[in-house]
């Protein structure tokens, strides 16, 4: 099994530091998030999207995996 969690993003501003960071991964994690996040600028916003998405997911794998 591949460990890899891959992911793409896109970031729209939304004023004063904020950004709409959404997220989705390609399967077996093809899941869906948005996240608003504050950052300096959309690149900062996007690497924190991406790592709240691959935490999310890890966190989803292991629950699965516990359950079996």
């Amino acid at each position: 099994m591949d460990d890899k969690i891959l992911a793409s993003c896109t970031v729209d501003e939304l004023g004063g530091m904020q950004h709409e960071v959404k997220v989705w991964g390609e399967k077996p994690f093809d899941h869906e998030r948005i996240y608003t996040i504050k950052a300096k600028d959309d690149n900062s916003a996007a690497q924190e999207g991406l790592r709240l998405f691959v935490e999310e997911m890890e966190n989803l794998r292991d629950a699965v995996t516990e359950e079996n």
